[in-house]
């Protein structure tokens, strides 16, 4: 009796593992016939990649999460939540508005103020905003000054944003190429999409592995003036699977007024463009959101303060390209960077 029970249960493990390898032959041979598909096209100001393996193709799903980003988010577009917020029309902000407020304000506060939404004023009188550029004076900083910061604005519980001063504007460039990428990559796991990279203006999202069947590898461009160069020099390659990542440079976006260089990115604190050494700030982070907006802080604090900022979130990495002492570039990243960096 023994013995055919025995035999029963040998049996039922040969069928059980005969059932697994079948399963694991499934995978793997769908994991190479299934192709990898790029779509690509306009988005807030700028171009988005997304390369993904699948077999249908999911262009619409993409532009849709997108276009609904920009109807919560875009300064540019006349009708988004954003818009009518800085109009003073009273709205009920949506969940992307209340997500990225939300975040908006805590690395604020860990920041002690780099990141601040509430910089659009700014923004627009230095002329990187949705207005014509025009060289403010010192007179007009001063007045912009006493509409800027973080704490003069909050959401209340019928989901209205609540301002100080009515004249408060909200600019969240700085994070929703990030968060765009971010609900990409969600539209993607939400359909079953295991392997992709999403790149939206330099904001990257990836997971699983690319059509060479290897981690996904990405470029940090070295700092150069040349805007017009086509083919840029890479300072470093990165391994970057399963995880965000940003990149914020003055080096790419600046002008020249009167013979002086303006560097794109406004510190809130003292209301003129940046001058500090950082030339390149990377940044990779569970979302890209985040990484988005810490490598916007990062280039307002310079070198030394952003590693502080580092020494107390250990779950960000960062990459550094910097102006050293002497004139020249050099580099400072995290420890745990280190393996990310491809030999």
């Amino acid at each position: 009796m023994n013995t055919n029970k025995n035999k029963k249960k040998i049996i039922l493990q040969s069928i059980v593992l005969v059932v697994l390898i079948v399963g694991v032959i499934v995978v793997v041979r769908r994991q190479h016939t299934t192709p990898y598909r790029t779509n690509e096209g306009l988005v807030f100001g700028t171009i988005y990649h997304v390369t993904y393996q699948c077999d249908r193709d999911l262009q619409k799903e993409i532009e849709d999460v997108l276009q609904d980003v920009d109807n919560s988010l875009s300064p540019f577009n006349k009708n988004s939540v954003i818009t009518k917020v800085n109009n003073n029309i009273d709205v009920t902000v949506d969940s992307m508005f209340i997500d990225i407020f939300n975040l908006a304000q805590d690395i604020s506060n860990e920041t002690d103020g780099a990141f601040d939404i509430t910089v659009a004023p700014l923004v627009n009188v230095w002329g990187f905003g949705f207005k014509n550029d025009r060289q403010p004076t010192r007179a007009v900083i001063d007045s912009l000054m006493h509409i800027i910061g973080y704490q003069k604005i909050a959401l209340n519980d019928n989901k209205a944003v609540v301002k100080k001063d009515r004249r408060i504007m909200l600019d969240c460039s700085a994070i929703a190429k990030g968060y765009g990428t971010d609900q990409v990559a969600r539209v993607l796991r939400d359909n079953g999409v295991e392997n992709f990279m999403v790149e939206i203006g330099g904001e990257i999202v990836t997971q699983g592995i690319n059509s060479k069947r290897l981690p996904w590898r990405i470029g940090v461009t070295k700092p150069t003036d040349d805007s017009l160069q086509t083919n840029k020099e890479l300072q470093t390659v990165l391994n970057v699977t399963d995880i965000a990542m940003a990149t914020s440079g003055n080096y790419r976006n600046f002008y020249y007024k009167d013979g002086k260089k303006y560097a794109h990115t406004i510190n809130p604190k003292t209301g003129y463009p940046v001058q500090h050494n950082i030339l390149s700030a990377t940044v990779i982070a569970d979302k890209c959101a985040i990484a988005d907006a810490y490598a916007t802080a990062f280039m307002v604090v310079g070198l030394d303060k952003a590693r502080e900022i580092l020494d107390k979130h250990p779950e960000l990495m960062a990459y550094f390209i910097y102006t050293d002492k002497d004139g020249g570039n050099a580099v400072w990243y995290s420890p745990s960077m280190k393996d990310k960096i491809a030999e």
